[in-house]
C-alpha cells in the first residue's frame, strides 16, 4: 500500500500498512498501533454534523486521545501550555538537556519503566544539588522526557526548563542566578554521571534492573570511561519565551505527520534536521517495518508522567512557593479564570488558530450542526 501520488502519508496509513498485528506488540505498544490506526476514523464511531445553509453532512469521527497519536496532541497541548502561565514568575529561564552515552541504553530497553524514573531521579537530584552549593538557592524546574533523535534513533534524554534563581534555604530570601548564567554544565555533567552510575548499580545488587549482573557492570564500566554531557541552550528571556519553549518540548512526539513525506515500495522517507550540519534539513529513507519499530521504540509504558514538576513547581507545595517567591519578587499572580469554566474545544480553535471549527466547509457561510439523532457513521456513506 502507497500514499496516494501527490499526498504525504500520515502514521496511520504506514501502521495499517506495515505495523505488525497489535497483538504481537505487547499490551503497550499494540495499543499504540491499535488507536492510532483507528483515530478519527469510523471504528471509532462519531456523529453526523449538517450545514445549516446548505444542508450538506459531514461525518466526525472520534480521536483516541493516545499520548503517542500525532493527531491528538495539538489542543490538549495549547490546554498545557496556558495552564503554565499562572506558574511563571517574571525572572530569566534556562533550558537545560541531560544526556546519556549509549552503552546504558540495554538498561532501558530491559527495563523502561525504571530507568526511565532514574533518570528523572539522577538528573534533578543533580540539578538541585548544584544549585544549592553553587547558589543557596532551590529553583523550579518542568523536566521533559524525550527518547528520541531526530532520524527516529533511540536516545533517551531530558528537557529541563529552570528559572534562573530560587527560594534560599529558609525561603526569606530570592537568590538571582547571574546574567547569562545558571550553574557550570561541567560540573553537572560530573555529578549526573555518578548519581545515574550509583542508581543503576544499586538496581543491579537490588535485581531491580532486568539485566544479569556481570553484563550490567560492564556497561556501568563503559559508560563511566566516557565523557558526560549537559548542555545549557540560551537563557529564555521571559514568561512568553518560555511557553514557547514549553509548547515545543511538552507533548512533542517521536515523529508528526508534518515529517513525513512519502511512502512508496515498502519505503517510508521522512524530514529531519541534521544538528552536525547546522540543523539542515535533509531526507531518511528506511525501509517501512523498520520505520515502524523505530516509532514503537519511544512508546512510553502506561501511566508513565514524562512531564514532572520539582523544586518550586512541585505539585505538593507549587501554589504556597510560587507565592512566597513572587511576593519577594514584588509581582503579582496574574489572573485566573474560573476553575469550574472549562473553555470548548471549539472556542480554543477559535482563539489559538483564528478559524472557526463548526464553518461549513463546502459553502464557507453555514454552520455545522448535530444532527438530532445520531446515524451511524458506517451507514452514513452519504458525500457532498
Amino acid at each position: 500500500m502507497a500514499a496516494q501520488a501527490g499526498r504525504s502519508p500520515d502514521l496511520a496509513e504506514i501502521f495499517r500498512a506495515h505495523a505488525p498485528p497489535p497483538e504481537q506488540l505487547g499490551r503497550d505498544r499494540g495499543r499504540v498501533v491499535r488507536d492510532v490506526v483507528r483515530c478519527r476514523t469510523s471504528l471509532l464511531g462519531g456523529h453526523l454534523q449538517v450545514c445549516d445553509q446548505c444542508g450538506r453532512e459531514k461525518p466526525f469521527y472520534n480521536s483516541c486521545r493516545n499520548r503517542h497519536c500525532p493527531k491528538c496532541q495539538s489542543l490538549e497541548q495549547a490546554r498545557w501550555v496556558e495552564a503554565q502561565t499562572h506558574n511563571l514568575l517574571p525572572v530569566p529561564y534556562f533550558h537545560l538537556v541531560f544526556t546519556l552515552p549509549p552503552a546504558l541504553h540495554p538498561f532501558f530497553f530491559s527495563e523502561r519503566r525504571k530507568s526511565y524514573a532514574l533518570l528523572f531521579e539522577a538528573a534533578i537530584g543533580t540539578l538541585h544539588a548544584v544549585c544549592h552549593r553553587r547558589l543557596g538557592a532551590t529553583p523550579g524546574t518542568i523536566a521533559v522526557l524525550h527518547s528520541w533523535s531526530q532520524t527516529l534513533a533511540f536516545h533517551p534524554h531530558l528537557h529541563c526548563i529552570v528559572t534562573g534563581g530560587g527560594l534560599d534555604t529558609g525561603g526569606e530570601r530570592w537568590v538571582a542566578a547571574r546574567p547569562g548564567f545558571l550553574v557550570p554544565v561541567r560540573v553537572l555533567s560530573r555529578v549526573f554521571r555518578g548519581k545515574l552510575l550509583e542508581a543503576f548499580s544499586q538496581a543491579l545488587r537490588d535485581g531491580s534492573a532486568g539485566l544479569g549482573a556481570p553484563l550490567g557492570q560492564r556497561l556501568l564500566q563503559q559508560a563511566a570511561a566516557k565523557q558526560w554531557v549537559v548542555y545549557s541552550k540560551a537563557p529564555l528571556a521571559g514568561p512568553d519565551q518560555v511557553l514557547r519553549y514549553l509548547g515545543r518540548y511538552t507533548h512533542r512526539i517521536a515523529i508528526g505527520n508534518e515529517r513525513l513525506m512519502s511512502l512508496e515500495a515498502g519505503k517510508v522517507t521522512f524530514r529531519y534536521r541534521d544538528s552536525r550540519h547546522g540543523n539542515a534539513n535533509k531526507l531518511l529513507r528506511l525501509d517501512a517495518p523498520s520505520f515502524v519499530n523505530r516509532f514503537l521504540l519511544h512508546v512510553l509504558p502506561r501511566g508513565f508522567v514524562r512531564v514532572r514538576h520539582f523544586g518550586l513547581q512541585a505539585n505538593g507545595c507549587r501554589t504556597q512557593l510560587l507565592a512566597r517567591a513572587r511576593l519577594l519578587l514584588g509581582s503579582p499572580a496574574p489572573p485566573k479564570g474560573d476553575p469550574r469554566v472549562r473553555e470548548s474545544w471549539q472556542d480554543l480553535f477559535r482563539r489559538l488558530l483564528g478559524r472557526d471549527p463548526t464553518r461549513c466547509p463546502y459553502c464557507k457561510r453555514g454552520v455545522l450542526r448535530p444532527l438530532a439523532l445520531p446515524t451511524p457513521l458506517e451507514a452514513a456513506t452519504r458525500g457532498p
